[in-house]
């Protein structure tokens, strides 16, 4: 499950006046006629899925479901736009690929889901059994990793790590910090600098 690059998408078509309704109005009718895909989530869907309707900048249209794959998107779990349930491993993929771009964000299991097209439920029951931990848990470590970078390679300020890495209250973000990883985040700034003045 651990992925270090994230997958590069291409730009489908700029969704037309009628193709843009069809995606509001959730219109069955056009279904087979084109595919719409979500940058921000790298999901593709049929027009008459249920989920909350996109923002219209962040819309492509494909002329089939290949093109929306080739270009990097994944299928929807709820409109399975393949005509075929989309592999769980997949769909937590689609999730930790999206905590991943926008960990400084605030996140909630409720947006995950919504993000997935799925029950909060049903994404946490699932996230846990292919990942081992628990959404939460998962943006709370990669957050804590994100850190510990920015400790090891910059002077900027604890409080100032936190919030770039979506941990705004500092006093939480020292708490996590130090049960993540055993320290607080000052003294893993200073361990760093020690082991980096004896390779020197």
């Amino acid at each position: 499950m651990n992925r270090d690059e994230i997958t590069p998408r291409k730009k489908g078509d700029r969704p037309s006046e009628a193709e843009w309704g069809a995606i509001v109005c959730n219109d069955g009718a056009s279904d087979g006629a084109f595919w719409y895909a979500v940058r921000t989530t790298g999901i593709f869907c049929r027009p008459s899925c249920k989920s909350k309707p996109p923002i219209r900048e962040n819309v492509s249209v494909f002329r089939s479901p290949d093109a929306a794959r080739s270009a990097g998107y994944r299928p929807c779990k709820r409109c399975k736009p393949t005509g075929v349930r989309l592999p769980d491993e997949e769909w937590i993929l689609t999730i930790t690929d999206y905590i991943r771009e926008r960990y400084m964000e605030p996140l909630t299991l409720e947006k995950l889901a919504e993000i997935g097209h799925g029950s909060p439920y049903h994404l946490h029951r699932i996230f846990k059994r292919v990942t081992g931990v628990t959404p939460v848990s998962y943006i709370q470590e990669f957050r804590i990793r994100q850190a510990k970078k920015m400790l090891a390679e910059s002077g900027v300020s604890v409080a100032e790590i936190g919030a770039r890495v979506g941990l705004p209250n500092a006093p939480y973000f020292i708490t996590l910090f130090k049960k993540i990883t055993g320290c607080t985040p000052a003294q893993y700034r200073l361990l760093q600098r020690k082991e980096d003045a004896n390779h020197e």
